[in-house]
C-alpha cells in the first residue's frame, strides 16, 4: 500500500503530488522507483520505461548527469485514480551549465496508490545560475 489510495479528493491528490516531490528530490533511484507498480510503464520525452529494474536504471542515469537537480510540482488535475501534474527543476551538467526543465506529467494508478503508468512531457532551457528560481542544496 502506498498512501494515499484512489479514489483520490482534491486533498489527497495534493497529498500524492507532494509526496512525488519529495521522493524525487532525495535523488535515491531505489526509494523512488518503489512507488511504482512493478511493471510500471512509463514515457519519459522519447524514451520508454518499463518496470522497476528500468526506471531505477533511468533516474541513477540521470541523477549522474542532472547535477544539483531540485524539483517542484504541481497539481493540475485529477480523476478516481489519475493525476496530472505540471513541473519544473533545476540542475547542471559536468560543465557547470545549468538548465530548468519545465514539464507535464500524467499520472495512473492502481488500487494500491502505486503508479502503474507515468507519460512525461518535458523541455530544457538553458539558464545562468542567478535565472534559478528553485533552491539548490549544496552538494
Amino acid at each position: 500500500m502506498r498512501p494515499p489510495l484512489p479514489p483520490f479528493t482534491e486533498e489527497t491528490a495534493r497529498l500524492k503530488v507532494q509526496l512525488a516531490e519529495d521522493a524525487w528530490n532525495t535523488r535515491d533511484p531505489e526509494k523512488v522507483a518503489l512507488a511504482y507498480t512493478p511493471d510500471s510503464e512509463w514515457r519519459n520525452r522519447d524514451r520508454f520505461i518499463n518496470g522497476r529494474e528500468e526506471i531505477v536504471a533511468f533516474l541513477t542515469d540521470k541523477w549522474q548527469r542532472e547535477l544539483g537537480y531540485r524539483l517542484r510540482k504541481e497539481l493540475w488535475a485529477y480523476t478516481d485514480d489519475r493525476i496530472a501534474v505540471r513541473f519544473a527543476y533545476e540542475y547542471h551538467d559536468a560543465d557547470g551549465r545549468w538548465f530548468r526543465a519545465y514539464g507535464n506529467e500524467n499520472w495512473e494508478f492502481d488500487e494500491h496508490g502505486l503508479m502503474r503508468k507515468r507519460y512525461a512531457s518535458i523541455n530544457d532551457l538553458p539558464i545562468i545560475a542567478a535565472e534559478r528560481r528553485i533552491a539548490h542544496t549544496a552538494e
